[in-house]
């Protein structure tokens, strides 16, 4: 048992398996903060804490490991970093270290990146391929097999080895497209869904990891399906519900928008007019992590009601209920999106009331 800033200790029937959030949920203006957040998290009950990563006071590697300096029940799972910002063995010692460090409750989560980030600083854009190689020589290395001359789509190495060990490391997959989304559930233990898909996009894209899963001789149910549904709840000032879904939305728009677009089926004529606009064409990063709010009100009247309404918004029993409807559609889990632990406590309470 463990106890928190969040209350006493809650028994291991008490907890939230189903439930996570993301740490320094996006512009972090300290990284210490992660450490009040995975202890109040503990203290409600929550699962697992999702660890972005982002190219200045996100690096997900030392955050896993101050997630696991001060936690004891909750998981820890990287969602996402990229396998080719680092050598194999750096990122197999960081897992093999996370294991020991947390008895267990780590979990190595990829995903492929932002093209135009990779493209700005001269890191290789990742395929499917790639993701796929990479993740057998991470279940390789830990089952204590010496690979010798690698030559695959991930990349080539004249010898990898961890030593003489038999060990489990999870391993988790944010994914968008089809094809991602078959990976997760042909290859991997865990999928990470994006923020602001519609039900029929999540809904699909659950079917998608547990038919591939199927094809692949796994059990559908062992692999694990996360919604990341953004909780915006009216207990939360204005001007923060503001920056948590206008402003998160049109960040990811700028990152991703072709993809996020499609994914959902929405019109790319608004997308076109969304990048057009002279206040979002004047940010040189995320909209989230600077925008004022005329600026935020301003970017609204450019999003439609429904390209938003992919979100946990209202009264905390609303909010609750929304994220109820997300386990409804087939998830296993849903990641509490976009909110502190402190933020989202009475949508936890509310849940818990059921």
């Amino acid at each position: 048992m463990t106890r928190s800033p969040a209350g006493p200790a809650r028994s291991a029937t008490d907890r939230l398996p189903e439930l996570g959030f993301y740490g320094l949920a996006g512009h972090a203006s300290s990284s210490r903060d992660l450490l009040d957040e995975v202890r109040h998290a503990e203290g409600l009950g929550l699962g697992s804490v999702f660890i972005s990563e982002r190219f200045d006071k996100k690096e997900a590697a030392v955050l896993s490991g101050a997630a696991g300096a001060v936690s004891d029940t909750i998981t820890i799972v990287t969602a996402a970093t990229n396998h080719n910002t680092r050598h194999p063995m750096i990122t197999a010692a960081i897992a093999r270290t996370m294991q020991s460090l947390t008895g267990g409750r780590f979990v190595l989560g990829l995903g492929r990146g932002i093209p135009i980030i990779q493209d700005t600083y001269g890191i290789d854009r990742i395929t499917t391929a790639q993701l796929e190689d990479f993740a057998g020589l991470m279940r390789r290395l830990f089952r204590g097999e010496a690979i010798i001359g690698h030559d695959g789509p991930a990349g080539s190495w004249p010898v990898l080895y961890l030593g003489p060990l038999d060990e489990e490391l999870p391993l988790g997959l944010v994914a968008f497209g089809p094809h991602s989304l078959a990976l997760g559930g042909r290859c991997f233990d865990q999928v990470i869904l994006h923020t602001f898909f519609t039900e029929e996009t999540t809904a699909r894209c659950v079917t998608t990891v547990k038919d591939a899963a199927e094809r692949a001789g796994r059990d559908p149910a062992a692999v694990r399906v996360w919604s990341c549904f953004a909780t915006i709840g009216d207990h939360l000032p204005e001007e923060a519900r503001l920056m948590k879904s206008v402003g998160r939305l049109a960040t990811y728009l700028q990152g991703y928008g072709d993809l996020l677009v499609r994914t959902n089926g929405w019109d790319p004529s608004v997308l076109e007019r969304f990048r057009a606009d002279a206040v979002v064409s004047g940010f040189l990063g995320g909209i989230d992590s600077s925008a004022t709010t005329a600026q935020l009100e301003h970017i609204a009247t450019l999003l439609p009601e429904e390209w938003l309404a992919a979100s946990a918004t209202g009264t905390a029993e609303q909010c609750a209920s929304a994220v109820r409807g997300q386990l409804a559609l087939g998830c296993d889990g849903v990641i509490l999106h976009g909110a502190t632990p402190r933020e989202l406590e009475p949508v936890v309470v509310a849940y818990r009331a059921r």
